[in-house]
């Protein structure tokens, strides 16, 4: 157990003794949990082996998971990367800073661990002033996953990085709520054609007009990888962003999901469970919990929201949670897939669901509990 020392700082202002002493940290070799403008990140020297070894070690996250490094200027670049071309100037011309990380060859000289021995990086410009001036300061770009524990939902405010890591993380620069709520974008460049692998604060429709065709991994969509394969990217491979009641997705037309959530949390209410529900436009549903994710034509609103209205249900002692699905458009695509990787692919048409309470509620709720 190590002391988690917590500082606030302005995000427009950043006060410099006290980022310069969480950028000490990252120099020597610590730990230093941070915002950013999706998520508070884990930071550790991309360049320190022993460094990135512990983050793996303090988040529980599994060795085949690549980090993303995080870098302040272009120039940057040119330490974690081996090859620039014209997608990456383009792309980073018009999205850095912000919520697009870039998948490219990587430099020879960049850990291996922190790639989780891949011959690719992943890399990113984050867009928050305490951010990058963190890693001006630390002189070194900053590897950094989610400031959470592997699987448990990704941490918005400082309170989140300390439920989860207080004891393991040397500091904790705290600057209020992130902005956008959701990882960023992951676009595989390593091969010729742009390929999504996690949806995120850039849209596919934002990729498209700037490279044209752009291919959706299926695991950008919140399927889960199976077998053995390597995941390229944070996000692909396991389940993620979990809180620790089960979590059920209902898809389909607006109207039928709403039904189908409430009839299901019906019959799980009436067999002991207690059910809460993720909702939208302040629809007023039966259950133990609710909270109201923001219009339907808002879905970054909901992004914002989601990884705090998780954790919050867990406070309230949620054992289930039935969520509305969204349509796959602009962030509404990173959001359903986060809703889908937090289900661990539980997820159930609106009409089928309808159905199978009419006639075999039993099914249904075996289907649901596994059991």
């Amino acid at each position: 157990m190590v002391e988690t020392i917590v500082l606030r700082v302005d995000r427009e202002n950043p006060d410099e003794p006290v980022v310069k002493r969480a950028a000490s940290i990252i120099k020597s070799g610590g730990l230093v949990a941070f915002p950013t403008e999706t998520v508070y990140g884990l930071g550790a020297d991309a360049f320190n082996p022993a460094a990135v070894e512990r983050v793996f070690k303090v988040k529980e996250r599994p060795p085949d998971n690549p980090l993303i490094v995080h870098i302040a200027r272009f120039e940057d670049l040119y330490d974690v990367v081996a090859d620039i071309d014209w997608r990456v100037e383009e792309l980073a011309k018009r999205f850095w800073p912000g919520p697009l990380t870039l998948v490219v060859k990587k430099n020879p000289s960049l850990p291996k661990i922190t790639v989780a021995g891949l011959e690719t990086a992943a890399v990113r410009m984050p867009r928050h002033k305490v951010a990058l001036r963190l890693i001006e300061m630390a002189e070194t770009p900053i590897a950094a996953p989610s400031a959470n524990k592997s699987g448990r939902p990704s941490p918005t405010l400082a309170e989140h990085v300390l439920r989860d890591l207080e004891g393991e993380v040397d500091l904790v620069l705290d600057a209020g709520p992130t902005d956008i709520g959701v990882e960023s974008t992951v676009l595989d460049l390593a091969s010729e054609k742009p390929v999504i692998l996690r949806p995120g604060g850039v849209t596919l429709e934002e990729l498209e007009n700037v490279l044209g065709d752009v291919e959706v991994h299926p695991a950008a969509i919140g399927l889960l990888l199976q077998g053995e394969t390597a995941p390229r990217s944070p996000g692909m491979k396991y389940r993620h962003y979990a809180p620790r009641a089960r979590l059920v997705v209902v898809e389909g037309a607006l109207k039928d999901v709403r039904r189908g959530i409430q009839g299901l949390a019906d019959l799980l209410r009436s067999r002991g469970f207690r059910v809460g529900v993720l909702g939208s436009d302040s629809y007023a549903y039966r259950a133990d919990a609710l909270r109201d994710l923001g219009p339907r034509s808002n879905p970054a609103q909901a992004a914002k929201l989601l990884f705090r209205c998780l954790r919050e249900m867990d406070d309230e002692g949620v054992e289930i949670i039935l969520a509305e699905g969204w349509q796959e458009e602009g962030l509404g695509l990173a959001l359903m897939n986060r809703l889908r990787k937090a289900s661990g692919g539980v997820m159930l048409d609106a009409r089928r669901l309808i159905r199978e309470l009419k006639s075999s509620p039993s099914r249904i709720y075996t289907e649901i509990m596994g059991t």
